[in-house]
């Protein structure tokens, strides 16, 4: 059994109103206003562009010495002591935080309770009252080291606290240690979001607990984490300036320096901005690239990129133009959008679907 399905135009009689066939290429498309969003876009674009305007018609910013400070040996010094802090200060804080968040989800009270005191206690006191007690851990302890338990007898190795912990110990230890009260909460918080079904199936597998943490819950909690985690190492690269309260000589320690011998507050400001501006995008990018790394396990087919969006769109203005004969090929992704086609006519003029 066939059915049969005719449209007005062919079935109606000859000579009707509907007999005549509509050809859709000829009609002209009416796309819709968006008065609204037209109106906004408008208002960011003047904002945006009198903006610009002031960064370059304001001589009080000062660019020639901005120019003259940004490469500058004090800058990149600073610079450098800013990218070891954070770096050495994220592998720390995130190893410490992992141990702490397993104790969190440990059915032993004392390592639970121990890890919640930790959390706890580092998360109450600020970044800055941490590094100036590190700093100053000498008065307290004049020597540490190693001897006979409860007593100040360090008979096997002793070191004077000053010479040990240095104002670079003291900023390691502060980021350090503070950074993993949060870390500990965000890697919690991912391993939480795992189903449960997940560790019971590697369980009934026979797996290992560290084969079933690294090889099956991890992965998957990588994808809750990361977003978080990017988000606090941004955090930390910025978090580096309070160093300058124990003479660190990073980024923002060494632009203080500068302008308060030559009294040009704003370009050197600048100069600071425009470096953490440089990192936090640098950062922001590999967050990204990550991300899509481990929405594997998510989605079937990984959204395109920026640059294959970019890519895509160069074609599809291009095809647009008549220069090529050919449509561009689909973009790939889950959020793909719609290729339109180009098709041509008898004479020069080109119709392009999905306008």
């Amino acid at each position: 059994m066939s059915t049969t399905t005719t449209t007005t135009a062919d079935t109606a009689a000859p000579g009707s109103p509907g007999s005549a066939r509509v050809d859709l290429g000829s009609l002209k498309v009416v796309h819709t206003r968006h008065w609204f969003r037209w109106t906004l876009a408008a208002i960011v674009v003047f904002v945006v562009a009198q903006f610009a305007w002031s960064l370059v018609t304001n001589g009080r910013y000062e660019w020639d010495v901005f120019a003259h400070y940004f490469f500058s040996e004090p800058v990149l010094q600073g610079l450098g002591l800013t990218l070891a802090f954070t770096a050495i200060t994220t592998v720390i804080g995130f190893a410490i935080g992992t141990l702490l968040a397993l104790a969190r989800l440990s059915r032993s009270p004392l390592l639970n309770s121990a890890a919640w005191i930790y959390i706890w206690f580092f998360r109450s006191v600020p970044l800055v009252v941490q590094l100036v007690v590190w700093y100053n851990l000498g008065y307290l302890y004049p020597t540490l080291g190693l001897g006979t338990p409860f007593t100040t007898d360090f008979w096997i190795v002793e070191f004077p606290t000053v010479q040990l912990i240095s104002a670079f110990a003291a900023g390691v230890l502060g980021l350090s240690l503070h950074q993993a009260a949060y870390s500990a909460e965000i890697i919690r918080g991912g391993l939480l979001s795992v189903d449960q079904g997940q560790t019971e199936a590697s369980a009934a597998l026979g797996l290992p607990p560290s084969r079933r943490l690294g090889r099956i819950i991890l992965p998957q909690a990588a994808r809750t984490i990361i977003p978080n985690a990017s988000n606090e190492i941004i955090g930390l690269v910025k978090g580096t300036s309070v160093l300058f309260i124990i003479a660190v000589p990073e980024l923002f320690y060494a632009v203080q320096v500068i302008y308060n011998r030559n009294s040009r507050v704003i370009p050197l400001l600048l100069v600071a901005v425009v470096w953490y501006t440089i990192i936090t995008t640098i950062l922001s990018i590999g967050q990204y690239y990550i991300e899509r790394y481990y929405a594997r396990g998510s989605v079937r087919v990984l959204p395109p990129t920026p640059i294959q969006q970019a890519k895509h769109w160069i074609a599809v203005q291009w095809a647009r133009l008549g220069d090529d004969p050919k449509s561009p090929p689909p973009l790939e992704g889950a959020d793909a959008p719609p290729v339109p086609s180009v098709t041509r006519s008898g004479s020069n003029n080109d119709t392009i679907g999905g306008l």
